[in-house]
């Protein structure tokens, strides 16, 4: 359930994020300095894994440049505006979630899902994939596939509760 559960196991060290939600024990162990965080702008994180997944070491961009962000990064110039160099992200694993995959690997997201999955997808040297259904091979139409399976190294059909992080209701 989410990062919950390594949490409650000190399995995490460092978060690079650009949320990092209500979680209460989340909020204990950063407290306690038993957890580094990284905030990062949403656009940027998507940036630096996709750029991560291409092979790029890094890349430039405005966004941060005079904030805390930005603070001890190296700044260019480049037309009269500046801009913070910001360092690609990869990582040992990328465990992500898709509705759909056939029996290669070829990911079909839904909604939101495709925001960060497919950039993660690559940016990961074991791709571990849940999915929700593993389709017949060419059931899936080439055009609709967000990430080829070329980048996915596991495949698992998951079973989902889909939980509410607070819930919102109207007084009657």
């Amino acid at each position: 359930f989410g990062l919950g559960i390594l949490l409650e196991d000190k399995q995490i060290k460092k978060m690079v994020s650009s949320y990092v939600g209500e979680n209460k024990l989340f909020e204990q162990q950063l407290l306690a300095g038993e957890l580094e965080v990284e905030l990062t702008p949403q656009g940027t994180l998507a940036e630096k894994m996709r750029a991560g997944g291409a092979g790029i070491p890094a890349f430039y961009t405005a966004t941060g440049y005079g904030t805390p962000i930005g603070e001890g990064k190296e700044v260019r110039e480049f037309n009269g505006r500046n801009y913070i160099l910001e360092e690609a992200v990869t990582g040992d694993f990328a465990i992500i979630k898709a509705w759909k995959a056939d029996c290669y690997g070829n990911l079909v997201f839904r909604h939101t899902a495709q925001n960060f999955n497919p950039m993660a997808a690559t940016a990961g040297k074991i791709t571990v994939v849940e999915v929700e259904e593993i389709v017949e091979l060419g059931s899936l139409d080439p055009a609709h596939i967000h990430t080829p399976g070329i980048y996915v190294d596991r495949l698992i059909l998951g079973s989902f509760e889909k939980r509410i992080e607070q819930r919102t209701v109207r007084s009657a």
